[in-house]
């Protein structure tokens, strides 16, 4: 018999993809709770740990690693916890 876990998974994956995405929005704000910044806050922090990450790379302070790279270490990881 399926949990109640699979059961509300399934009737997510039933959902059209913009409802998926509110449903995963509301999930985690009641994870994390609601943010005490504004959406502009909030985009604006995001604006400036861009810039910082972006100014790294440029000085050469981080490494780059391939995206392709990125993706097969993860797939591999993905794979071995199955």
């Amino acid at each position: 018999m399926a949990s109640r876990l699979d059961d509300v998974e399934a009737q997510a994956l039933r959902l059209p993809p913009s409802e998926r995405g509110e449903l995963i929005h509301r999930l985690l704000l009641s994870l994390e709770g609601e943010s005490k910044d504004s959406p502009e806050e909030v985009a604006r922090a995001w604006d400036d740990e861009i810039a910082r990450r972006v100014d790294a790379m440029e000085r050469g302070e981080v490494e780059w690693i391939p995206a392709e790279q990125v993706f097969g270490s993860l797939e591999k990881i993905s794979r071995s916890e199955r």
